[in-house]
């Protein structure tokens, strides 16, 4: 089997998710939102996209899947997976003297053979005190 990724027959893992991502920015950037950071990492944690529209900053988690077998692509950020981005967002808050209010959204990709199906939920989750 060759090394090459793109020559493997399935698209790993990290190549799809990154994928989402960028169908994701895209997204964001045609509904008028600028992207700041894309994969920032704090230590081991992470934030997916990283965008500014209006009075907020909005973190985002991205959700890619190819059927709702399972379930919808946003079930799957759970509450600890909640917690992660939301101590991520404060290191970045914090390291960059943020002051606009900030908002968690989720981009739920269901891709097909017929396309992409995307939905965008805003507020999706925030913290708890």
């Amino acid at each position: 089997m060759p090394n090459d990724p793109s020559q493997q027959p399935y698209p790993s893992h990290k190549a799809i998710g990154y994928r989402g991502e960028e169908i994701a920015a895209t997204y964001l950037t045609d509904k008028g939102y600028r992207i700041l950071a894309q994969n920032w990492q704090s230590h081991h944690l992470e934030i997916d996209i990283i965008a500014e529209k209006g009075p907020f900053i909005v973190f985002v988690e991205v959700k890619q899947r190819s059927s709702k077998n399972y379930g919808e692509p946003e079930l799957f950020v759970d509450r600890q997976k909640q917690r992660r981005i939301i101590t991520a967002a404060n290191h970045f808050i914090q390291r960059y003297r943020i002051e606009k209010e900030a908002r968690f959204d989720i981009i739920a990709i269901l891709t097909t053979p017929e396309g992409n199906e995307i939905k965008q939920i805003t507020n999706a989750f925030s913290p708890t005190w």
